[in-house]
């Protein structure tokens, strides 16, 4: 599956942002997505998933409370709102298609361009 993360940009703390990331190709509801984003200087992390249906989510501590993620398997889109940023949530953000392992992210498949997100302080 092909994947395109878009809606990043330049936010200043507290403020908000909505990434999207639209599949195309193989069938977009046999997997899972995660959302992941690498910071200056540092290796790309995972920080949320969604299950295939998208009727459970997981978010790491750092984000838990803040972003949404959620997907729209009749646009083959998955979605990741940003609540609350903080100068620390700077990275490039990228979205994944692959599958779990219970809860757990387990293995990527597919990956999209990033798209940049900057917060200011």
């Amino acid at each position: 599956v092909q994947l395109q993360a878009s809606g990043g940009g330049l936010v200043q703390a507290g403020g908000s942002l909505r990434l999207s990331c639209q599949a195309s190709g193989r069938a977009f509801s046999n997997y899972a997505m995660g959302w992941f984003r690498r910071a200056p200087g540092k290796e790309r992390v995972i920080i949320a998933h969604i299950t295939k249906s998208g009727n459970a989510a997981y978010y790491v501590d750092s984000v838990k409370g803040r972003f949404t993620v959620s997907r729209d398997n009749a646009k083959n889109a998955v979605y990741l709102q940003m609540n609350n940023l903080r100068p620390e949530d700077t990275a490039v953000y990228f979205c994944a298609a692959g599958v779990m392992d219970g809860i757990r992210w387990y293995e990527d498949y597919d990956w999209g361009r990033g798209t940049q997100v900057t917060v200011s302080s």
